[in-house]
């Protein structure tokens, strides 16, 4: 059996891939141009690729039996192609969850304290040439009694809630697919939620439903100081309008893990706005603590020994 990994480089260097070489040949490629794509794959059994796509035209020109995704999304292969060639395709789910709601509250926590600014302070020195034991020149409040509003709750929305709620949080949601009702916390509409949250996380997909879901219409709905953190999919938030609501206004204050076009590109509005202690941008690593990589790769073995057998 001859695997191919189009975009190694995503796994890590500290995750060993060596435990695939029971398969039989194992080339490893660190990243994949999509004019590369066919010629590497072209002849071997199984590819196993994040977020490199696989089009129709390298389907129909390959020789490949499975397809390993590695992530949950599977929105970079041509489904109906592989489908259509009797090519299986196996994604990995809930394999980051932990690492997913801890990046949440890691960028919460960050806008809440204002740690560049205090850590800045004492590097300049200014603490050791002051007189007072303290600073409270940019104040903080605590998380105890807010409301947390959570869009989206699936398996990493649902322990989100679970620490927010532990934090002494009201919690509460908004289904952006009306079919996901969940008892234990109160589902508002999505104009209601922005009104009503301190908070606001985003953890759905990326679809026809959600793409654009905040725009310049109902960002204005935000409370004074909200905190919008999005670590589902770049393009929920619309970054154009976004970008203009943390200028126009000191309302908001903003995290994202993830931008529409990755990685960022360097006229993204985003990286231009002038209220920069407004927002923190982290390049897409909520995914990606070392368990759960291990767990990802450990659950791409068991997708191919499966199909093995």
């Amino acid at each position: 059996m001859k695997i191919v990994f189009l975009d190694a480089e995503t796994l890590g260097e500290d995750i060993s891939l060596d435990k695939f070489d029971s398969f039989g040949e194992v080339i490893k490629y660190q990243d994949t141009n999509p004019e590369e794509t066919l010629i590497r794959v072209k002849n071997c059994d199984v590819v196993v690729t994040n977020k490199v796509e696989i089009t129709k035209e390298i389907i129909e020109n390959s020789n490949f039996k499975l397809i390993c995704v590695a992530a949950t999304g599977i929105n970079n292969i041509d489904i109906e192609a592989a489908k259509q060639a009797n090519i299986e395709v196996k994604n990995v789910s809930d394999y980051s969850t932990s690492s997913v709601a801890q990046m949440t509250f890691t960028l919460t926590l960050d806008l809440i304290h204002k740690l560049d600014y205090y850590k800045q302070y004492v590097e300049s020195l200014s603490w050791s040439n002051g007189k007072l034991f303290t600073n409270v020149d940019k104040p903080f409040f605590e998380l105890k009694n807010k409301k947390w509003g959570i869009i989206g709750l699936g398996n990493i929305g649902k322990e989100v809630a679970k620490i927010a709620k532990a934090f002494g949080c009201e919690v509460n949601y908004y289904s952006t697919s009306g079919k996901n009702l969940d008892t234990n916390y109160k589902h508002l509409s999505l104009e209601e939620l922005l009104k009503q949250s301190d908070i606001i996380s985003i953890h759905s997909p990326l679809n026809k439903t959600t793409h654009n879901l905040l725009n310049k219409t109902n960002l204005n709905l935000l409370k004074k100081d909200c905190i919008l953190v999005n670590v589902g999919r770049g393009g929920i938030i619309n970054e154009k309008d976004l970008a203009e609501k943390l200028d126009s206004q000191k309302s908001l204050y903003c995290g994202l893990d993830v931008i529409e076009k990755e990685p960022i590109v360097k006229d993204n509005p985003l990286l231009k706005i002038k209220n920069k202690d407004r927002l923190v941008l982290t390049p897409h690593i909520a995914w990606s603590s070392i368990e759960a990589r291990i767990t990802l790769v450990d659950r791409i073995f068991d997708n191919i020994k499966k199909f093995v057998l």
